[in-house]
């Protein structure tokens, strides 16, 4: 009889989850809101409820006995992960760590306390003065409680701060916001494994964004193209002490820094699950040989994961689709170099809404490439603004 494993979440991301899962022989109970997701019809067995109803996906569990629970790349399904496993006595980092790596306040006062090179923050209560907040500008204002871009703006001037407030706290579920100093420099994720309170250095990842005010991804490379053997040593010593601070004992985590002109380094933010936008189900793999998505299935189910690379590996890259330029280029590279795409998402019409977040895209694509100068070719004709 085939071990069950509850997965939490069925969009695209997660859908490799659910593929990987099935391929290593677990029947899949997948649980998410019924939207159409491809997850709902890959699934061996789906349930319409909501992500955040742990409660409800708990009771459920008990009747299943899984093997495991997991998700990725949702700091929300990390939540509810976290509990249902926490309630079946599986593998898990409790529901102490999950909070604190899924609040950005709880998550500064970790790295504060820990010492760690965190950027200074303030939260904001209603009816302070906010003429007298001990920041200095440019700043950013982000919900407490949410990832993928949403409700992030930066500010420059203190005049612009009510209202950026205001706007952040509109998606946050708890409706709180957190201003916090502007950390100048070159944006990296670093991808890890933990297992046992033992963290396993997997890959780094270069990002792209829009820039301010929004800072919405448009792509990430790994490896990076800009990371010297110091700097990478630097980080490497570092996000094992993040983790700890956070409580992170097993599973993946995707912790966000900037590296500046002087290798300084800032912390941004860890999530202690794997990084979105196709980073850890797909970029890891390509660029490391190794299976990540296999690795937290294993953990997830109480097995010492594999960590070490079994295939060739490649530099690796996602571009997403912003505008109907962005897919003329696609196109273009469907005609001259079609062996380079790995991947193309469900492309949505392309209606010219504005892209405020993540989740408002239209798509994607996976590029793959023997050497940096034939992938930094790719990214030029992507569009992709890749720095000098």
């Amino acid at each position: 009889m085939k071990k069950a494993i509850l997965i939490i979440g069925a969009n695209d991301f997660q859908n490799q989850l659910i593929l990987e899962a099935k391929a290593m022989g677990y029947t899949t109970h997948v649980f998410a809101w019924q939207c159409g997701d491809i997850g709902e019809r890959t699934a061996d067995y789906f349930y319409p409820v909501s992500i955040v109803e742990k409660e409800r996906i708990l009771e459920i569990a008990r009747a299943i006995r899984p093997a495991g629970v997991c998700s990725i790349a949702s700091d929300l399904a990390a939540i509810t992960v976290n509990y249902v496993a926490e309630g079946l006595g599986l593998t898990g980092n409790g529901m102490v760590s999950a909070m604190t790596a899924t609040n950005k306040h709880l998550m500064r006062r970790a790295f504060e306390k820990a010492g760690l090179p965190s950027c200074k923050s303030i939260l904001v209560e209603e009816g302070m003065d906010l003429d007298a907040l001990p920041l200095r500008y440019p700043l950013i204002v982000k919900p407490t409680d949410r990832s993928g871009s949403r409700g992030i703006y930066k500010v420059t001037d203190p005049k612009e701060l009510p209202g950026a407030i205001a706007l952040a706290r509109e998606p946050s579920f708890e409706k709180k916001v957190l201003a916090e100093e502007f950390a100048e420099g070159r944006e990296y994720s670093v991808e890890y494994l933990s297992w046992r309170g033992e963290h396993r250095f997997l890959a780094v990842t270069e990002k792209f964004t829009t820039g301010a005010p929004l800072f919405v991804e448009t792509g990430h490379l790994q490896p990076p193209k800009h990371m010297d053997d110091a700097t990478l040593a630097k980080i490497k010593a570092l996000v094992p002490k993040v983790l700890d601070s956070l409580g992170v004992q097993y599973g993946a985590s995707h912790t966000e820094l900037k590296v500046d002109e002087k290798g300084g380094i800032r912390l941004i933010e860890c999530g202690a699950r794997m990084g979105g936008d196709c980073i850890g189900s797909d970029l890891v793999k390509l660029s490391t040989g190794v299976d990540f998505v296999r690795a937290v299935i294993e953990t997830a189910c109480g097995t010492e994961p594999t960590t070490e690379s079994t295939g060739k590996t490649r530099v690796a890259a996602i571009r997403f689709l912003f505008s109907e330029a962005d897919l003329r280029a696609l196109e273009r590279i469907r005609r001259e170099n079609p062996a380079a795409l790995y991947r193309v998402s469900e492309i949505l019409p392309i209606d010219g809404r504005e892209i405020r977040d993540s989740s408002t895209r239209y798509g994607y694509y996976i590029l793959t490439a023997d050497t940096q100068d034939e992938m930094q070719a790719l990214l030029r004709k992507s569009g992709l603004d890749c720095h000098p």
